[in-house]
């Protein structure tokens, strides 16, 4: 049997994985034990893996997640005040498929960034698009889109999405016009997509943080009520002082 045509064929149709499988299973006489249902089930099967690596691929690049992280690699040390339970938990994303929001508050140096987006990175692994946006870099950037026509565009894509992490939250005093904005992207998102929110300010504080209490009463109204709270804490060096200390040590190491 001439196999070449085949695959040639497979390829031109960018079934590229089931021509390489094609060609294992020829190359393979333990094959011959198998149905021809048996063979082209997993000729599929490894067509359709490469398809949904090339998905999750892309979701992650789309996500332009700050920090590459992973809910395997987070620290449960005590003194950083995680809940195990609860973050292994939430790594299931079924907060994702019920719309729910995560708030991730602490000092910095605690780690909120590298949490937030190790759950991001675990909710595209499985499936749901997410991105990354720093609270104050968007501000700006809807401003500056505002006036170049691009507002719509960049306003869809932070509303459409399925996880969106604002990270840095009330970082700097905000105006009315900043309330305005976020709670423009709240309303959208409330009750139809996921929201993880990090913030050096206690979730008890963000009120008072904010000018307009008429918006801030709206936007935590949105945002409160129906979110996991995560307190994180550090108690002796900051997460990014021990990485450091781990980093030199590292080098010494190979030098």
């Amino acid at each position: 049997m001439l196999t070449q045509p085949t695959v040639d064929k497979l390829n031109a149709m960018r079934l590229n994985a089931m021509a390489r499988s094609f060609v294992e299973q020829t190359a393979n006489p333990e094959m011959a034990n198998l149905s021809f249902e048996e063979r082209f089930g997993l000729i599929v099967d490894q067509q359709m893996t490469e398809l949904e690596n090339r998905r999750m691929k892309n979701r992650l690049k789309s996500a332009k997640l700050r920090l590459s992280a992973c809910i395997e690699d987070i620290d449960f040390r005590k003194d950083r005040g995680l809940d195990r339970s609860l973050v292994m938990s939430l790594s299931g994303n079924q907060w994702v498929r019920r719309r729910l929001n995560i708030l991730i508050t602490g000092p910095t140096g605690a780690g909120k960034s590298y949490l937030a987006c190790a759950l991001a990175q675990k909710a595209c692994r499985d499936g749901h698009g997410t991105l990354y946006q720093r609270f104050p870099r968007l501000l700006q950037d809807l401003a500056l889109a505002r006036h170049d026509g691009r507002y719509p565009k960049l306003m869809a894509s932070i509303v459409k999405c399925e996880v969106l992490i604002l990270d840095d939250l009330l970082i700097s005093p905000i105006s009315r016009d900043d309330q305005r904005e976020l709670l423009e992207i709240i309303e959208e998102r409330y009750d139809r997509k996921s929201t993880i929110i990090t913030s050096q300010l206690p979730v008890k504080s963000w009120h008072d943080a904010m000018q307009d209490p008429t918006l801030a009463d709206a936007i935590l109204d949105r945002l409160v009520h129906n979110a996991y709270k995560i307190e994180m804490d550090v108690k002796g060096d900051s997460m990014r002082k021990r990485q450091r200390s781990l980093d030199q040590q590292a080098d010494g190491m190979t030098n």
